[in-house]
């Protein structure tokens, strides 16, 4: 198996390299050594002879395509597999693969269209007995557009999302310096610093926002970059906590524990900040009573050698539905209290799971919602 490679990739890799590379135009059987056959492949799988008639046709292309097998199996590979670019231009005309271009290896996947306009991404492999030689195999693998379509929606939510909360605060802004622009004589000094203060605090939304886009793109690309350094997680959650206490909090409400001894940590400081200041502000504005803050040495996630810092954040107010559980690290939920745009527990497990670490929530002792993150110390090599 190759390095890196999953056991069903490596497996559907290997059943399609069998049925590529098997001699003649026999039925295609798959690939012994594993007991991977065509019908097991999660994709549709389409192979041509080197005369363009389908030798294999299975269950998946079936599914795919609304053909049945017997259908398909010794037609020629055009009318069985009748496929359109957008444009509706007949697909194999255009690619030519018994007659083009004879060091063409393949086609990469693209979006086409089958009778009906059902769309389908298809890629093709020329498989020949030498490098420029005939095509003795064509292979074709067809995936649905199911997965893609539901990525798309994704998409328009996140941007109708982003619309409908960039709106609000814009056009406070907008509306808050054109009177002051218009007139700017008739207001006292009071009046236009309560609209100045307004400004500022609707430009810090937008602001937050764009943050929050900008991180949710990274973690999707998995671009997100960490400039490790030591990190004192104990004088980060005290600095989150006076903040919180500054800004109308009451003192009492906190309750911070350490275990000690805690193990020398090597994270981002910046990202761990926008951790715990998410999961704390969460805890205050939607939980109720004392705010714990556990902060324990742990073993790091999937490294019995490695130690690891957990902290736990929890309330007691009355926490989220079991049912609920699954879907709070998706992107927008926001629980039965709305407000905020519900990018933020998405973008806390995008980092720390970028860290290295994992994050759980549950119900906790006091019955409201409980998060628990775990860091690896992730100690550089040349300290080691």
């Amino acid at each position: 198996m190759a390095v890196g490679m999953s056991r069903p990739r490596a497996a559907r890799t290997a059943a399609v390299r069998a049925l590529s590379d098997g001699a003649g135009a026999s039925p295609v059987l798959g690939d012994p050594a594993t007991g991977i056959g065509p019908d097991d492949l999660p994709d549709g799988l389409v192979v041509a002879d080197e005369n363009g008639k389908v030798v294999c046709f299975n269950t998946a292309a079936a599914r795919i395509t609304a053909t049945a097998v017997s259908d398909a199996l010794g037609r020629s590979l055009d009318d069985a597999l009748p496929l359109e670019d957008l444009k509706g231009r007949r697909w194999w005309d255009l690619t030519d693969p018994y007659g083009g271009l004879a060091t063409r290896v393949g086609q990469p996947e693209r979006n086409l269209l089958l009778p009906g306009g059902r769309e389908v991404l298809v890629s093709a492999r020329y498989v020949r007995e030498s490098p420029t030689g005939p095509v003795r195999r064509l292979v074709v693998s067809l995936r649905g557009t199911e997965a893609r379509r539901r990525t798309e929606l994704s998409h328009a939510e996140l941007i109708a999302t982003v619309a409908h909360e960039l709106r609000s605060p814009l056009t406070s802004v907008k509306g808050f310096t054109a009177t002051l622009l218009a007139k700017w004589e008739r207001f006292t000094d009071d009046q236009k610093r309560l609209m100045l203060e307004t400004v500022d605090a609707d430009a810090n939304r937008v602001t937050r926002l764009i943050a929050e886009l900008l991180d949710i793109s990274r973690i999707d690309s998995g671009r997100l970059e960490l400039r490790r350094q030591p990190v004192d997680i104990s004088a980060a959650v005290e600095r989150h906590v006076q903040a919180l206490v500054a800004a109308g909090q009451a003192p009492d409400r906190f309750l911070v524990r350490t275990g000690q001894p805690l193990p020398a940590l090597w994270a981002d400081p910046d990202k761990v900040d926008q951790v715990l200041g998410n999961l704390l502000e969460n805890a205050v504005r939607h939980g109720e009573g004392t705010v714990t803050i556990d902060i324990a040495p742990a073993p790091a996630p999937g490294k019995d050698d490695e130690s690891g810092t957990a902290v736990t954040v929890s309330d007691e107010g009355p926490g989220i539905p079991e049912e609920s559980m699954g879907r709070v690290f998706t992107r927008f939920w926001r629980g039965s209290k709305r407000g905020g745009t519900g990018l933020g527990l998405y973008i806390v497990k995008g980092i720390v799971e970028a860290h290295g670490g994992t994050i759980s929530v549950a119900r906790g002792p006091g019955g409201g919602a409980e998060f628990r993150f775990i860091l690896p110390v992730s100690t550089p090599a040349y300290l080691v």
